[in-house]
């Protein structure tokens, strides 16, 4: 990793299809979350915490390759991480460190005193990874209720 290639920046809509394309190389779009709607739903809160890592074009063309993004969230209570993302080729590099220590320290920022995250259980490497920075098996469940129903159909 070089940290003078790579920097870390907020999301801008030219980001958009390189993200939908990240998250999705990633296996993170599940069919009742549209990606393009949770983009346009973070933007309109904490803009500032949606994060991408980026390095120049690996082409030596101008322009960036985007290698990472995190979304982060704070509201007022406990801060939330969504949609970590490295692309599967720049993995094992510490990007996803480097990503998560910007939006923790953003959170941080705001006054949060704790982050929670959701991991679906079956997702043992991601588990892996947040243990060994630091977060911990709260033992609680999580319950969740649709106000929105987002799920594409044919």
């Amino acid at each position: 990793m070089n940290g003078k290639e790579t920097r870390i920046r907020p999301f801008a809509q030219r980001d958009r299809e390189s993200v939908i394309r990240l998250w999705e190389a990633c296996d993170l779009i599940v069919p009742w979350n549209d990606p393009s709607k949770d983009i346009d739903r973070k933007l309109l809160v904490d803009p500032d915490l949606f994060l991408v890592l980026v390095s120049p074009a690996a082409d030596g063309l101008d322009g960036e390759e985007l290698i990472a993004s995190v979304m982060g969230g704070y509201e007022g209570h406990r801060g939330w991480i969504n949609y970590l993302a490295v692309d599967p080729r720049h993995r094992g590099r510490g990007y996803a460190r480097m990503i998560m220590d910007e939006v923790e320290e953003r959170i941080r920022a705001k006054g949060c005193p704790k982050i929670n995250l959701q991991i679906r259980e079956t997702n043992k490497a991601v588990i892996e990874f947040y243990e060994h920075i630091g977060y911990t098996d709260d033992h609680i469940i999580s319950l969740g209720k649709k106000l929105v129903d987002d799920e594409k159909r044919d």
